[in-house]
């Protein structure tokens, strides 16, 4: 089950929400939110609220537990840019572009690896195993 978080027009450049991104691409969801509160970017800021939004879906929307989780992916786009120009020599102007990002994350549940089984299952269906053989259901 895949659970998506995206938030969009964020004003800051996408080169430099990538160089965030790929910090904490493969980490597990509390190192990446300590590691994310440590890096001095703007970029971090951002991946941050979209990474706790993820959460917030998975416990909402799919009663996920945060440590039932990992991130898949992290994607940064380019968002449209601002056109607009700075006042130069001569009465001329030079334009540049003021650039934003959309940022999308895409966390998974963790899967388990079951002894003498070669059987990929997740930490959820495990869960919902156990439940059904002792008989208590939540």
């Amino acid at each position: 089950m895949e659970i998506i978080a995206v938030s969009k027009s964020v004003r800051v450049a996408p080169r430099k929400v990538r160089l965030v991104a790929d910090s904490v691409r493969k980490m597990p969801i509390e190192d990446a939110l300590a590691t994310l509160g440590l890096i001095n970017k703007r970029g971090a800021v951002a991946i941050s609220k979209t990474l706790k939004s993820a959460i917030s879906n998975a416990k909402n929307n799919n009663k996920l537990e945060k440590d039932m989780l990992i991130i898949k992916s992290i994607e940064v786009a380019e968002a449209p840019f601002y056109k607009r120009f700075r006042p130069s020599t001569r009465g001329r102007v030079h334009p540049y572009k003021r650039r934003g990002s959309h940022i999308k994350i895409i966390l998974s549940e963790k899967n388990v690896q079951l002894g003498a089984k070669s059987k990929t299952v997740t930490v959820r269906q495990e869960k919902e195993k156990k439940e059904e053989k002792s008989g208590t259901k939540s």
